[in-house]
This record gives C-alpha cells, sequence and structure tokens, in this order.
C-alpha cells in the first residue's frame, strides 16, 4: 500500500525525504487501518485461534511444557493425600474466565461463580481433605452450559461423558478457548456498524496525508475514473437516433453523473488486468478482494454457460430434476480450481468437464425414465462445452453481458431494499451470483463512503472538461 503510494512525482517537486519515526508510524496505522478495514468489508471476518505450523519449534516447546504441566497435575491428584495446588490455580483460570463471558445484568450468575469457586474457601477444603473436585467441576460444566454459545452445546455434551479429571480439566479449558472465540466474533458482529463509520474517517484521514506528502497519489485514480467517464458517454451517444444534432448528442451526454460514472468505474475493476495495469490508489487496500471476485466471476460464467447449453440440449427433461444443476456446478468448480495459474490449460479442463457433463447427463435421463443422448448429441455438447475457450464465444459473451448486467443495476439499487430480478439463462446460478453481488457491493459502498470527497473532486473536473468535447464527438465512437 505504502510503496503503490510513494512513487515519484511526474510533474510535481520531488517528495520530501521521510525520518524512520514517521515510516513506523505511519506502518503501524496502516496496519490498524488495514483489520479495522477488513472486519468491515469482509461480511464473514472471524477471529479463529492461531495455529502453529506443524513440526515447528514453537509447537514442539509447546507441547512439551502442556504435557509437562498435565503430567505433573495427574501426579499431584494421585497422591495419597492428593495435592491440589495445580488444580486450584486451573479452577481459579476457570473462574476468571466464566466471568468474563458475564454481562453486565448477570449479577445472580457472578455472585453464584464468587461463591462456588472461591478460591480461599477451596484451599481451606484442600487442607483439610474435603474437597470435592468433582462437584466443583460440575458446577463449572452446568455454568459453561449456561454462557454457551447454542453452537457449543454439544461440546458442552461431551464434557458430561468425560470421567478422568485430567482428560476433563484439559477438555474444559479447550472448550473456554472455543467461547473465547464465539465472545470475540460476536463483538466484532456488534461493533460492525459502528467501526464502519470510523473507520472510513480513519482511513480517509490515513489517505490524506499519504496526499499531503505524494500530491500525484490519485493519477491513477483519475485515468479509471476519466475511463469509466468516456465509456458512459460513448454508450449514451451511440443510443442516440441518427438525426440527432449535435446539441443533442451534448444534451445526451450530460446526464452523466457522478454515481453512474462511479459504479461504471467500479465494474471496469472486474475485468482489470492485474499483471499489466496499476489498481487505482483508492482501491489498492482491496485489490486482492476484487481479484478474488474477477475469479468468482470468470468461473461462474464457465458455470453458467455450461449450464445453458446442456439444458438446451437436453430440452425441458433435466430442467426441473432435483439436484442436477448443483452437480454440473460442482464439476465445474472442481476442474476450474486453480483457473488463475499460468499452469492452467482451460481448452483441457473444458474437455474433461464436456465428458463429466455428458456422463451426468446420460445417468439423469436413465433414471427419469428419458432416452440416453445419442453419440452425435454428445459430440455436439461436448463441442459447445469446448468451445468456451474461445473470447469471441457468442453464449459466453451473452452471460457475461447479463452477470454484468445484474451487477450493474445491483448496484445502482444497493441503497434499496428490493434486489433486481436476475436475467434470464441465468436461473440455475442465481444463488452464486447473488452471493457474490452481496460481496462486491458491500465492498464497493464501503470505498465510496471513504473516499467519496476524492471521487467528486476528480468527476467535477471531469465532468466540466466532457460536457463542450461531447459536441463535436466523432460518429466512430
Amino acid at each position: 500500500f505504502l510503496k503503490h503510494l510513494s512513487k515519484p512525482s511526474l510533474v510535481a517537486s520531488p517528495p520530501r525525504p521521510v525520518s524512520v519515526e514517521e515510516l513506523m508510524e505511519t506502518a503501524k496505522g496502516v496496519t490498524n487501518m488495514a483489520l479495522a478495514h477488513e472486519i468491515v468489508v469482509n461480511g464473514d471476518f472471524q477471529i479463529k485461534p492461531a495455529e502453529l505450523p506443524e513440526h515447528s519449534l514453537e509447537k514442539k516447546v509447546r507441547e512439551i511444557v502442556h504435557k509437562a504441566f498435565w503430567d505433573c497435575l495427574e501426579a499431584q491428584l494421585k497422591e495419597d493425600p492428593p495435592t491440589y495446588d495445580h488444580a486450584i490455580k486451573l479452577l481459579g483460570e476457570i473462574k476468571e474466565n466464566l466471568l468474563s463471558f458475564l454481562l453486565p445484568g448477570h449479577t445472580r450468575l457472578r455472585n453464584q461463580i464468587m461463591e462456588v469457586l472461591d478460591l480461599d474457601l477451596i484451599k481451606q477444603e484442600a487442607e483439610n481433605g474435603a474437597l470435592d473436585i468433582a462437584k466443583l467441576v460440575e458446577f463449572v460444566i452446568g455454568m459453561m452450559g449456561t454462557l454457551c454459545a447454542p453452537a457449543r452445546d454439544e461440546e458442552i455434551k461431551k464434557l458430561k461423558d468425560i470421567r478422568e479429571i485430567v482428560p476433563l480439566f484439559r477438555a474444559i479449558f479447550s472448550v473456554l478457548d472455543l467461547m473465547k472465540m464465539d465472545m470475540a466474533n460476536f463483538a466484532v458482529s456488534s461493533i460492525r456498524p459502528k467501526l464502519m463509520q470510523q473507520s472510513a474517517e480513519y482511513e480517509r484521514k490515513k489517505f490524506q496525508e499519504f496526499l499531503e506528502k505524494q500530491p500525484n497519489s490519485l493519477d491513477l485514480v483519475t485515468d479509471w475514473l476519466q475511463e469509466a467517464a468516456d465509456d458512459l458517454a460513448k454508450l449514451r451517444y451511440k443510443k442516440l437516433p441518427p438525426s440527432s444534432s449535435a446539441v443533442g448528442a451534448a444534451g445526451g451526454a450530460s446526464v452523466l453523473c457522478s454515481t453512474a460514472i462511479q459504479n461504471q468505474a467500479y465494474l471496469k475493476l472486474l475485468k482489470w488486468d492485474h499483471t499489466n495495469r496499476p489498481f487505482p490508489e483508492t482501491v489498492l487496500m482491496d485489490q486482492s478482494r476484487f481479484q478474488e471476485i474477477q475469479l468468482e466471476l470468470e468461473q461462474l460464467l464457465v458455470a453458467g454457460t455450461v449450464l445453458l447449453v446442456t439444458f438446451s440440449a437436453a430440452g425441458a427433461a433435466l430442467i426441473d430434476v432435483p439436484g442436477f444443476a448443483e452437480k454440473i456446478k460442482t464439476i465445474v468448480k472442481v476442474l476450474l480450481t486453480g483457473m488463475h495459474l499460468p499452469s492452467f490449460n482451460l481448452k483441457e479442463s473444458l474437455a474433461t468437464i464436456g465428458e463429466k457433463v455428458c456422463a451426468e447427463v446420460n445417468s439423469c435421463l436413465s433414471q427419469h425414465g428419458f432416452a440416453p443422448f445419442t453419440a452425435e448429441k454428445e459430440t455436439v455438447l461436448k463441442g459447445q462445452i469446448q468451445a468456451v475457450a474461445n473470447p469471441d464465444n457468442t453464449i459466453c459473451k451473452l452471460i457475461d453481458s447479463r452477470i454484468q448486467k445484474f451487477l450493474e443495476n445491483y448496484l445502482a439499487s444497493s441503497h434499496q431494499k428490493a434486489v433486481p430480478t436476475v436475467p434470464g439463462g441465468l436461473g440455475p446460478i442465481q444463488r452464486e451470483l447473488e452471493e457474490i453481488a452481496i460481496k462486491y457491493v458491500r465492498l464497493v459502498n464501503y470505498n465510496k463512503m471513504v473516499f467519496s470527497p476524492y471521487y467528486d473532486a476528480v468527476l467535477g473536473k471531469i465532468l466540466t472538461k466532457e460536457e463542450p468535447q461531447l459536441v463535436g464527438m466523432p460518429e466512430e465512437l
């Protein structure tokens, strides 16, 4: 992010030197900004337990230390009489964990925990040989069941079946860790709406600081928005009647507005050449997300095309067969894994998809009492599927234009409750398309929230400059 924003100025004076202290402070700010950004734009964001690499030194050391601790606990409890030093420390940790799950209004539960897990009293009972560790653990499990999320009920139930005290303690701490994750993720979902506004202001402030140090940091954004404006102007000029005068052409183009241009610009990010072209500065933090969505749409385009030609070849026989479309989508998804890699061979994958789709079609036709495909029909369907590799494939281009139109409509209606209708031919991939659209629009709307002042400033200049030029727009557009 910093590297991209710190490119040398082409027209302005060279940027001033940045001290190490300033760089470290900026890096810290970017790290915090990236985390807040991830929580806001990723609706599926969740905190997950850290996984140490297999066979790593850190993991081996941790396993050794943990084993030594649990072995020591087991040895203490097997003494005659038992020693409860380690067990009492664990009960203290459990007590703190349980208290951390309570809300301010949980006074009764707090009093119960404080009373039953009174460590001073527990130590006295241990010294007098009157400690009932099983009863305390039973209370802990019951309290965990009261405080845990419904998704953890099964784990709590399994705790009740463990009879040995050391494995039970280990299992309790394992479930407590899961409960901590649940609590943290609940907190994340709760603060997301407030964080969105605060994070937007924070990111805008940070970007302004970059902009002050690097005045040319909106060059790529300006080119990106200019291209989007040109696209819309050309499109609207083409739609004018042939008899329109130059004044009419200018009038048609003058309806261009900031929102329409921004939406067109964001649609262009879904067709971006990431290898050969730098990404606009304001969306650089989300480049990987836009790439991921772009790949998902490319795979969905293939799946939609394959389904369309398959249903066309099979007639009405398979359209309403439960699960058939899902099987075809699974075949396509599996065989297109790694589609973005240079080593991926699309033609070979499509040939395999054709073979498997034909086998699935014949199996399904047979199960439902229809005549199987003839060899000629199979050859035709396989050829249609392999033709998807051709960039000029008519069916692919049709499906792609409808997907783009749906996303365009989704963007335009993103602040309304009504979801735009899915265009014809996209029914079999409607669920996947809507899931992508939701993720894409969330990303776009947040970016607009952060950077709209900059976009408006750039577009103000573009629209002022464009309008007089459109009067004499050449016919070849």
